[in-house]
């Protein structure tokens, strides 16, 4: 019998980011473009619209992420993530564009984090309301992200589909 590995969270980690932006872009693959601008319901965002968020939102996480790892105790930025203004070429762009777009910022953390050892995982970078904030803490935050706007897609998805049938 072989035995059991061990759990090693940065490993999981980065496996569960790399994955992200493959795992959204096979949810909406099959998606016409009607169906990207779909509003499901009142306060809801359509697909383009949450990946243009999964973008804004990457691009904040690699700021945070390349300023922890490099200086030396930082100040890093606040963001309020349903505030954030997007950046105006987003605003033009298709939901596949975003993807394409927050796939590559994506990689760009996740060779960041591959490229740390263990003591860079809990280099701090100081938030003006929250106090000291590790990478590693950084990066269990973007997972808990992923999921939940990965679980708010799949739902959307599978909605559209019931109602093309």
């Amino acid at each position: 019998m072989r035995p059991v590995p061990e759990y090693d969270p940065k490993a999981w980690l980065l496996k569960a980011l790399r994955e992200t932006a493959h795992a959204m872009e096979s949810l909406i693959w099959d998606l016409d473009e009607d169906a990207q601008e779909r509003v499901p319901g009142d306060d809801e965002w359509c697909v383009r619209d949450l990946v243009l968020h999964m973008c804004e939102m990457e691009r904040r996480y690699v700021e945070r992420l390349e300023r922890i790892a490099r200086l030396d105790a930082p100040r890093i930025d606040a963001f309020d993530a349903d505030s954030i203004e997007p950046k105006p070429s987003y605003l033009r762009s298709s939901a596949f564009d975003l993807m394409d777009e927050f796939g590559v910022l994506r990689q760009q953390d996740v060779y960041l984090l591959w490229s740390l050892n263990d003591g860079d995982w809990q280099r701090t970078g100081t938030h003006p309301y929250l106090g000291p904030l590790t990478i590693l803490q950084t990066a269990r935050e973007m997972n808990e992200h992923d999921l939940s706007h990965l679980w708010q897609l799949r739902r959307m998805c599978d909605r559209f589909a019931a109602t093309s049938v």
